[in-house]
């Protein structure tokens, strides 16, 4: 559904400062961001990755050696035992898969009988000593959030390197015959869509029929849902900006397209982050600014090491700054997808 024009009107003008998003609420009678129940524990276990693609938030990349470590692994999987409100395990990175914990990770998750995401780039389905991955993934039925930007070979190649849409589509049809994507299966695939340039990604729904048309005509390939997720102007993609000279003017956007109908949706109300370090963070980009939870009592970050059970996190305020505009702006972005 399409944002009215009643929460984003076109009058909305504030300084862009970090503060300024706490002002945009404000403006709106709307409370300063405050987490409920966790649900979803997200863990970005490092930054390697096999590709370098331009739009990302972390600069992942081959040559990145942050990586969570096997101590930091039975923490978490001690914790989300601890946490039975805790529904989902959501595993990023970098490229997850490529981390030696991320096979422990699952199988452990899954054993306590909670969801597990992963969010996979698709070359990695196809690279060298990566064979039997698509197939474990399968048996352990790990729900797939897989980064496709768009549907022509062109616009792939060019935002994640060349050949990566070749082998995106041979992964997603490997896939595909492993039930994933399939009406009737059990075995979740989403795509995730995220704009080449400085513009707000369209309303998901109508893409999201482009692409099922487009992938199934061409290449036989079906999939669950298409999430669409608005590019963060930090690091990476910020760089990008600050080369095409758009960096105030991207910004200004997402300010001027602020939703407020999208605030009760942001996606840092029901889960927390946790670094290769154990850190814990609001969200994934709180993580890569590396702007931690706010300190109420004890004046230093917390870790995964402080906590008993992640229901201590309930009720704890949200760090935010002015890259919180991102998920708001139109229809809002989170992990899961456009907010209104």
């Amino acid at each position: 559904m399409a944002p009215s024009r009643a929460s984003r009107p076109p009058n909305l003008r504030l300084p862009i400062r970090d503060n300024t998003f706490d002002e945009a609420l404000s403006q709106y009678g709307l409370d300063k961001l405050a987490r409920g129940r966790v649900t979803t524990l997200q863990v970005n276990v490092g930054r390697l990755c096999n590709l370098a693609c331009h739009h990302c938030h972390i600069e992942a990349g081959p040559k990145r050696t942050e990586s969570l470590s096997a101590a930091a692994a039975d923490q978490l999987l001690e914790l989300l035992a601890a946490s039975p409100g805790v529904e989902v395990l959501d595993l990023t990175g970098g490229a997850p898969e490529m981390n030696p914990q991320f096979r422990r990770l699952v199988t452990g998750a899954r054993a306590l009988g909670r969801r597990v995401i992963d969010r996979c780039n698709l070359t990695i389905l196809e690279a060298p000593g990566y064979e039997d991955l698509a197939g474990l993934l399968a048996t352990w039925q790990v729900e797939i959030v897989a980064s496709l930007p768009c549907y022509t070979e062109g616009n792939v190649d060019q935002q994640r390197g060349r050949g990566t849409f070749d082998d995106s589509i041979a992964a997603l049809q490997r896939l595909n015959a492993l039930g994933y994507g399939r009406p009737g299966s059990a075995l979740r695939l989403d795509l995730a869509y995220n704009p080449l340039g400085p513009s707000l990604p369209p309303e998901q729904g109508p893409l999201e029929l482009e692409y099922k048309r487009e992938l199934d005509e061409r290449f036989g390939i079906e999939f669950n849902h298409l999430l669409t997720i608005t590019n963060m102007p930090i690091r990476r993609f910020a760089e990008h900006l600050a080369r095409l000279g758009k960096t105030e003017s991207y910004q200004e956007l997402l300010v001027r397209e602020f939703n407020s109908a999208t605030a009760a949706e942001l996606m840092c109300r029901r889960q927390v982050s946790v670094d290769w370090n154990g850190d814990l963070f609001d969200c994934d980009f709180n993580l890569i600014l590396d702007l931690p939870l706010p300190a109420e009592h004890s004046g230093r970050r917390r870790t995964i090491w402080d906590l008993e059970s992640l229901d201590e996190l309930a009720g704890g305020a949200i760090a935010t700054a002015g890259h919180c505009f991102g998920c708001t702006a139109g229809a809002g972005s989170s992990c899961s997808g456009a907010l209104a």
